[in-house]
Order: C-alpha cells, then sequence, then structure tokens
C-alpha cells in the first residue's frame, strides 16, 4: 500500500475528487459488519417469508409432535427484528462515522455534478458510453438505488411489526407504535399482500445489486465486492507498472 499512483477522475457522488492514492479506505468495520449481517438477514427473511405464503406440506403424525410452521415463524420473526435493530445502529453510526458512511440515508439533489453523474451512469449501465467514471464511494446512480432501497426497507419493517402486532393484539406495544400502518392500509389482507410482494421486489434489487457489483468490478476497474470486505477501493487502471 506504499505505492501511490494517479487515480484519474476518481469521484464521490457529490464530485469530490479522490486524492492521488491506489487505494481509498471508504467502508469503516461497522458498514461492512451492518451490510454482511443485513445481508444475512435478508436472505433468512425471504426464505420463511416465501414458506409463510406458501407453507410446506403438512408432516404426518401429530401434529402436537412438530412444530415445523412455528419454527419458521419465529426464524422470521427473530430476523425481522434483529434487521430493524440493525437498521437503527445503521441510521446512527453517520453521527459517528466518515462521510461515505452518510451516503444512503441522504441524496445531493442540489447538486449539478451529481445529477449529470447520474445520467452518465445510466448511459454506462446501457452500453451507451464507453469509458466508466470512477467513484469513491457510491457512484450516483447506486446511491439512489441504494437510498430508495433504505426507504423501503422502512415501508417493509413497519408493515412487518404491524402484522405482528396485530397477532399479538391491540394491547401489545408493537400494535400501538405500529398500528397506524392499519389507519393507511385498512383491510390487513392488503397490508399482507404488499408485504409479501415487497419481498419479491427484495429479491429482484439483490440479483440487480449483485449483477452491478460484479459488472462493475469488471468494467469499471475499480473494485467493489472486495471493498465491502476490506473497506478499500482499489482504482486497477492506476496501478504502477
Amino acid at each position: 500500500m506504499t505505492e501511490i499512483a494517479r487515480v484519474q477522475g476518481a469521484l464521490d457522488s457529490a464530485g469530490e475528487r479522490a486524492r492521488s492514492l491506489q487505494t481509498v479506505y471508504v467502508y469503516q468495520a461497522p458498514v461492512r459488519l451492518w451490510h454482511w449481517v443485513n445481508a444475512l438477514l435478508i436472505v433468512a427473511l425471504c426464505i420463511t417469508g416465501y414458506l409463510i405464503g406458501s407453507p410446506p406440506p403438512s408432516v404426518q403424525g401429530e401434529a402436537s409432535a412438530s412444530f415445523q410452521f412455528g419454527y419458521i415463524r419465529f426464524i422470521h420473526f427473530f430476523c425481522g427484528q434483529a434487521l430493524i435493530v440493525f437498521f437503527l445502529l445503521r441510521a446512527i453510526w453517520p453521527l459517528f462515522g466518515n462521510k461515505y458512511s452518510k451516503q444512503i440515508f441522504y441524496m445531493p439533489v442540489t447538486n449539478r455534478t451529481w445529477w449529470w453523474g447520474m445520467l452518465y451512469e445510466l448511459k454506462w449501465y446501457m452500453f451507451l458510453v464507453r469509458d466508466p467514471k470512477k467513484y469513491i464511494g457510491h457512484n450516483p446512480l447506486a446511491h439512489v438505488a441504494m437510498f430508495t432501497f433504505m426507504l423501503f426497507m422502512v415501508f417493509m419493517m413497519c408493515s412487518g411489526m404491524a402484522m405482528y402486532g396485530e397477532g399479538l393484539g391491540i394491547d401489545s406495544w408493537q400494535y400501538k407504535v405500529f398500528g397506524f400502518m392499519f389507519t393507511l392500509f385498512p383491510n390487513s389482507q392488503d397490508l399482507h399482500t404488499l408485504h409479501h410482494l415487497g419481498m419479491w421486489a427484495i429479491v429482484v434489487f439483490v440479483m440487480v445489486h449483485i449483477y452491478a457489483a460484479v459488472r462493475e468490478d469488471i468494467l469499471s476497474r475499480q473494485s467493489m465486492i472486495s471493498s465491502i470486505v476490506s473497506g478499500e477501493r482499489l482504482f486497477r487502471d492506476d496501478l504502477p507498472d
């Protein structure tokens, strides 16, 4: 890491140029931990959520001898509440972390460079331009995607807790805190349906997210996948000979 090379045209989503370094430390340890824990929880939630919506065949024998569906629901409820805890911790971390930890919670809509970068990234992903732009943090298009995903996850967490509170009863603190969702969606089945459809939206997002990360790692010559493991973004085109 002692070698110094120029990072030509590397910007963050607000237009700030990278320092002349071969690598830039972007994702701090708490952010990386949140990312991978979040990924595991979402996988568990999607699998158990699918099974809750499409239950497996009943097991043979007395019902009292099996707690299969109960375990499925327990894993879903546990992972859902753990997701909320880690989301809240992630929302607090920008108060202590570096500037890149704040990106997914706001969009610099007044910054013209950011808008230009988002349009350019759209062209890049559509194979309409030849050369990629290099970014230290999220590129503007990924910035929009992550910000939108965070808002969507708020809906999924609130709707999930509202339905959980409905099962516990109107006297539960879960219903008292999240019962407002039934004011927005008076028909409980509508909320269940939207929550289930949200699961499929998350599945699609995860596939696009992985594709985009792998694509950028290969075509844009800047590390993506390894960055969320090590925390450092490597600009490969600018490595010294």
